[in-house]
């Protein structure tokens, strides 16, 4: 490794991936373990999927912080610290909620401004990663975001459940307050943003400017679809992945942990890896097409999973199958988003696209709990490979365009 990456930029950047990646599985995944474990109705945790919807809209302020700045402790770490002290305080909350004696509502409302202040986080920190660091760095400053991210995720999933086996979910939802504290103090001692990066004069200048460029683009409309179905049978698949192990096949929140969080993150990770080798050598459309097929394949084996019923081994196949084709999915995905932003305005135009990409994750949820209700688990796990299917036929359909933005990007 090149001995200038280890900085001090670096560094606080993988830190802040970790203050990035914590909050969204304590309001998506590990949320759904509690609502599962504490027997709310399945109809009711398809439902609180909605509160997934600010990571979706995120682009609507996302011109906002960018206009705004309300000073200490610096350009962007003022944003980062303000989102952050409010997660601090909206997770503690969270865990002296009671699910038994309080109204369900009290803590939907808590877990949609966890979702939001995260959505705000990822903002500013996307925003500072992009200004501190040098054009050599940002490759390495990526993967290093992104590892400090899923380790994070891994904390607030895996390490969660197990958690909240031995002391239950409320004093689980403090200690993961209490980790925050970890991105507070990354963001306390990162570096200022290098002097000379304009900030808009007006909020009509730091909306129009980058909508006004991606709205120009011919074929506009294609792209976003590509964008939203790419991922929409992964996000139906994964939907109820977790109700499923726990509720129907019975597995203990230990083993869902150790196995569905802990293995399918290293698996994710592995597969983000290698897509990201192979991506050099087939190039952004092959990649996308190849991947989308593993996506849409490796679903199929929840499908014989329910067949079969409880098995460790198949468990095991089936996740670490899944999330290696998901992880080379999302290499590939990400790179999409690259090519497609304009680097004039990359905060704005990728906080809009993630957020269209987020989508599909979100909408998932409430079909999802109507399918296995009417269908049953094997049949809605393998219409989530029927879903998967759309994507590789505009792919197919449009690959010149992807191929184009590949040579955009490649030249840039």
């Amino acid at each position: 490794m090149n001995t200038e990456f280890l900085n001090r930029r670096i560094a606080i950047i993988a830190l802040l991936g970790f203050a990035s990646g914590l909050p969204l599985s304590l309001s998506d995944s590990t949320l759904q373990a509690w609502l599962t474990v504490e027997g709310v109705d399945i109809m009711k945790i398809g439902a609180f999927s909605l509160v997934g919807l600010p990571y979706i809209f995120k682009f609507l302020w996302a011109p906002f912080l960018d206009r705004f700045q309300p000073g200490w402790p610096g350009r962007r770490r003022d944003w980062t610290l303000l989102t952050q002290c409010a997660l601090v305080c909206l997770l503690a909350y969270a865990g002296v909620a009671d699910l038994a004696a309080g109204p369900l509502l009290w803590l939907g409302m808590a877990a949609v401004a966890i979702a939001f202040m995260s959505a705000s986080q990822d903002i500013a920190i996307d925003a500072y990663r992009t200004e501190i660091l040098t054009s050599k760095e940002r490759g390495f400053g990526a993967a290093v975001f992104v590892m400090g991210y899923r380790v994070a995720m891994l904390a607030a999933g895996a390490g969660a459940l197990a958690l909240a086996d031995q002391v239950g979910f409320a004093h689980t939802y403090v200690v993961m307050a209490g980790l925050l504290l970890i991105g507070i103090a990354a963001n306390l001692a990162g570096p200022a943003v290098p002097a000379g990066i304009a900030t808009p004069e007006t909020l009509q200048a730091a909306v129009v400017g980058p909508l006004r460029n991606f709205f120009g683009r011919e074929q506009v409309v294609t792209l976003l679809v590509i964008i939203f179905l790419y991922k929409l049978g992964d996000a139906f698949a994964g939907r109820l992945t977790l109700t499923f192990l726990l509720r129907e096949l019975e597995f203990s929140l230990t083993e869902v942990g150790a196995i569905y969080k802990a293995l399918g993150l290293f698996a994710s990770i592995g597969g983000a890896l290698y897509g990201g080798v192979l991506m050099y050598r087939l190039g952004l459309y092959r990649s996308l097409y190849l991947f989308a097929w593993l996506q849409a394949i490796t679903n199929l084996g929840f499908c014989v999973l329910a067949l079969i019923g409880k098995s460790y081994l198949a468990m095991i196949a089936v996740v670490a199958l899944e999330n290696l084709a998901g992880g080379m999915g999302t290499a590939a995905f990400v790179a999409l988003l690259m090519a497609i932003c304009d680097r004039r305005f990359t905060a704005t135009q990728f906080a809009m696209l993630t957020a269209v990409a987020s989508l599909g994750r979100v909408i998932a949820g409430p079909p999802s709990g109507f399918m296995v209700e009417s269908l049953g688990w094997p049949v809605f796990f393998f219409l989530t490979f029927i879903v998967a299917l759309p994507a590789i036929a505009i792919l197919v359909a449009k690959r010149k365009l992807v191929e184009e933005l590949d040579t955009e990007n490649g030249a840039a």
